[in-house]
């Protein structure tokens, strides 16, 4: 293979990365204090050939699929490439999922073997494996119950197994779309979809290279951060780091030291109001010094580059960065130069926040079906508020008759290689979202501007009507509302209504502290959603910031505070931190009545 060409397949993808960056480190892994041992692209791929071997000498043939249920670690990309290589179809699975969906997926897909984090997930799939007559092995990650995929390597490494190598239409992986409605369906990927879908973002970003570092937060079980981390950072011959957990993130990233993130924007929402929060206890010299640098950065936007004035700001900024916004960044790990975020739109005053702190984070748009990018903000074409420019190769179509929608608006169409090749067993379901001429219809609402910068105003199966005929799309509304450090979770509902009403879960730290502040005297979450002056308070700051925003037909006319947050465990939130409206309505269904019902 002439390592000169670009990869047709993923084989090829990790080949070319392994030689030239066989002695530079792929993962980094924490143990329990926190400290990071670094593998290289030559330890992995020593490790992906042995497990190729052993899946090989169990019968693994191309075609075929092999599971995973475990969250991003070494032995997943392992798992992944050693399956690639024998051109069978890897099926990734949450750890964090309920053990009738994973039934589900390894019935649907036909998984044949199955890898498994630990001896936990081990007695979920123990519990229906009867129900899997396809599923024939299942290794063991962490724990000495069962086999081990180490045993399985050790299997391969007595017979070795040369990597083949996939056309580039052979599909790569099944992913499972976690879905806000219905079960889960499966989404076939090809290696073309991805590695074009990689080769395309390095056009985009051609200032990377094999020194850029990630901090692994995202699921490689969905498709950005499988595509956008660990296919683009391996093509680049770079190296990730994986987080302990959620709440370790700001210890990981100093410790790992990021370049870059993968992210989503509830990630950089948390951070935003932590640092707020934080500068906020701080106060003094320090606070003055951040608000003065950010009011300068705002300031800088609206005036001429040249003159006293943008003099004296860029002077301010400079003084507000040499002493709180470097502090910041060396929280982050001091090597921190941008991030990357999709999934939802970033909040413009979020969005202007990292840039000013010298973090800029750049909006992309894409769907599990599309592999997933589509389109792209970077460092030389950045339009705040929009997602970007479509990448090479693909195209995207505004569909102004699928809505009801006048103007510029309409379903966004993606053409290109990036687009799947339907869904597993749903011939129904790809026909419904294909165009006759290989388009695949998103469901987004959207425009293109004169420039071509993508605009996502909404999803069409979430606008809803209200009583009076208007036409309301909520998650702008909720993304606003989720600005407020006074808001953890927030849905609007009004469908059919005569008005939109407002599900809100506290961010209970903030409004612990603020409760104590003013004298009131609260002593549990109950006991705060029951104070007036507490739903006062949130109630004038929700709608203040709201105020100018949107329409008075929008506005919520009430705020109803609740105490169980929306979570991946409750089925309120799907892997990627989307709501599953109708599983909030329905846990809700009776206060909501009731809110419109006390109204009339």
């Amino acid at each position: 293979m002439d390592i000169h060409n670009k990869p047709g397949n993923l084989v090829e993808l990790f080949e070319m990365s392994l030689a030239c960056n066989a002695d530079r480190p792929l993962f980094g892994t924490a143990d329990q204090t926190g400290v990071y041992t670094w593998t290289t692209y030559r330890e992995v791929a020593s490790r992906t050939d042995n497990l190729r071997g052993g899946m090989a000498q169990n019968g693994i043939k191309k075609g075929e699929s092999v599971g995973i249920i475990a969250n991003n670690r070494e032995e997943w990309a392992i798992a992944a490439f050693a399956a690639f290589g024998l051109e069978a179809m890897f099926v990734p699975m949450y750890e964090k999922e309920l053990p009738h969906i994973w039934k589900h997926i390894i019935n649907d897909s036909h998984v044949k073997i199955l890898f498994v984090a630990n001896e936990t997930i081990l007695s979920s799939i123990e519990q229906f494996r009867d129900d899997c007559p396809q599923l024939e092995q299942v290794y063991l990650i962490d724990g000495t119950k069962i086999a081990t995929i180490h045993d399985l390597e050790l299997q391969g490494k007595k017979y070795p197994q040369d990597a083949m190598h996939p056309a580039p239409g052979d599909i790569a992986v099944l992913i499972y779309t976690s879905g806000t409605t219905g079960s889960p369906k499966g989404v076939l990927l090809s290696h073309n979809n991805f590695v074009s879908n990689v080769l395309a973002g390095s056009i985009m970003y051609p200032e990377f290279n094999n020194h850029y570092r990630s901090l692994s937060i995202l699921p490689w079980a969905h498709s950005y951060g499988l595509t956008a981390e660990l296919f683009n950072f391996i093509n680049m011959g770079g190296s990730m780091g994986f987080i302990r957990n959620v709440n370790t993130i700001i210890e990981d990233m100093y410790s790992v030291a990021p370049t870059f993130l993968i992210a989503v924007p509830r990630v950089f929402n948390k951070i935003y109001d932590g640092l707020w929060s934080k500068m906020n206890e701080t106060g003094g010299l320090a606070l003055k010094l951040f608000t003065l640098g950010l009011e300068s950065a705002k300031l800088l936007r609206q005036l001429p580059s040249e003159g006293k004035t943008a003099l004296l700001l860029k002077l301010q900024l400079k003084l507000a960065d040499l002493i709180v916004f470097s502090k910041i960044r060396k929280r982050f790990g001091g090597n921190l130069t941008g991030a990357l975020t999709a999934s939802a739109m970033m909040n413009i005053e979020v969005a202007q926040f990292f840039t000013d702190i010298g973090i800029p984070v750049f909006d992309a748009y894409g769907l599990t079906e599309t592999s997933p990018a589509v389109t792209m903000n970077n460092r030389k074409d950045n339009r705040p508020g929009s997602v970007g420019r479509p990448i090479d190769k693909v195209q995207v179509v505004i569909d102004r008759l699928a809505t009801h929608e006048a103007g510029n608006e309409g379903e966004i169409v993606v053409y290109g290689p990036n687009v799947m090749h339907g869904y597993h067993n749903k011939p129904e379901a790809t026909f419904e979202v294909m165009t006759e001429n290989g388009g695949f219809r998103t469901g987004d609402l959207g425009y293109l501007d004169d420039d071509g910068f993508l605009f996502v105003t909404g999803r069409i199966k979430e606008q809803y009507k209200l009583e009076n005929g208007k036409y309301v799309f909520p998650v702008s509304i909720e993304e606003e509302i989720q600005m407020s450090p006074w808001v953890e979770n927030v849905l609007i509902y009004g469908e059919g209504r005569s008005h939109n009403i407002c599900l809100i879960v506290p961010n209970f730290h903030n409004l612990s502290n603020w409760a104590r502040q003013q004298g009131i005297d609260c002593q549990s979450h109950h006991e705060l959603l029951k104070s007036t002056e507490v739903k006062t308070m949130v109630n004038e700051s929700i709608l203040h910031h709201l105020q100018g925003k949107f329409g008075g037909y929008e506005m919520p006319r009430e705020i109803l505070l609740i105490e169980e947050p929306f979570s991946v465990d409750n089925g309120m939130l799907t892997q990627t931190m989307k709501l599953k409206r109708k599983k909030v309505l329905e846990h809700y269904g009776e206060q909501v009545d009731l809110a419109y019902s006390t109204r009339r």
